[in-house]
């Protein structure tokens, strides 16, 4: 059974690009994106947070955007999450990153160059940080409460990537695993619903927090910060009348209730975080394995 690993980022790229060639002459290249975003406290407040993302691309697609990509520039990425994981050579601890494989790339910069941003208008200008994965619960959530009393649920949820290995004609297989974090009253409901197995669907916002080990190194992870959880593979009530014993939809409209039904959809509304952005330094080590196809 098929999943769905998708994400669409418009960000602007923080350092000239290093385009390098592996072993098999493959060009490759990172993007180091600035993601700028807007986002309202529990109290209504307008605040402003920033992320960083690492986006790989490949081939010819690497080699154009070492041509016309630039400090500065803003770039359309739709691609695919990919978590990639070694052993640290001096400590043997292992490690994992997790970053954006490029599927398609827009340079959306005008020929004139980017103007000045309107005034007032902070919610509709600049970027864009959107993932949406479909795909199996791995094991049963649990909710937790912060210190500060706000409630979290955090799914792992699994996809699979599959291509066909264009030397050998092989059927390839990559699953990933991501991390999902539901806040506030959804997080409530999606535990009660929500069990290892189940199919579901996740939107949210791509963010990377850090935290120190008792060492005091420093470590990333990134999740996805969701604010819309749907359980799949259940009838909805309101579907069941669309359907006639025969197999043909129903030709009677039903009336429009006058309250609101309950619907399985989970929508979440974060609450006020402090937004961590790590200084972007990473360099990808890149293998035969690492090739998306």
């Amino acid at each position: 059974m098929y999943s769905y690993n998708r994400v669409q980022i418009i960000g602007y790229q923080t350092q000239p690009l290093d385009v390098r060639q592996t072993p098999g002459g493959t060009s490759v290249t990172d993007l180091n994106l600035v993601v700028p975003y807007t986002f309202r406290s529990e109290k209504g407040e307008l605040l402003e947070g920033k992320g960083f993302h690492t986006v790989t691309a490949w081939g010819p697609m690497a080699d154009i955007a070492g041509q016309f990509i630039k400090q500065g520039s803003q770039v359309f990425i739709s691609g695919r999450l990919q978590t990639d994981s070694w052993e640290d050579q001096q400590s043997g601890e292992k490690r994992s990153k997790t970053k954006v494989i490029a599927l398609d790339m827009i340079l959306v910069d005008p020929r004139d160059g980017q103007s000045a941003p309107p005034t007032g208008a902070r919610e509709i200008v600049g970027s864009v940080n959107r993932a949406d994965i479909l795909g199996n619960v791995t094991k049963d959530p649990e909710l937790r409460t912060t210190t500060s009393g706000q409630r979290v649920l955090t799914l792992g949820i699994a996809t699979n990537d599959r291509w066909k290995d264009k030397s050998t004609g092989e059927d390839k297989e990559r699953s990933e695993f991501h991390s999902v974090v539901i806040w506030g009253d959804a997080a409530e409901e999606a535990s009660k619903s929500i069990k290892k197995g189940n199919r579901v669907f996740a939107s949210g916002r791509v963010q990377t927090r850090s935290w120190e080990t008792p060492s005091g190194a420093k470590r990333y992870t990134t999740e996805i910060v969701s604010d819309t959880v749907k359980l799949l593979g259940v009838t909805h009530p309101a579907a069941q009348g669309a359907f006639s014993s025969e197999g043909q939809s129903s030709q009677t409209t039903p009336a429009v209730p006058a309250t609101p039904v309950a619907t399985n959809e989970v929508s979440s509304k974060e609450p006020e975080l402090e937004v961590v952005s790590p200084e972007v330094q990473y360099k990808s080590e890149v293998t035969v394995d690492d090739l998306p196809f």
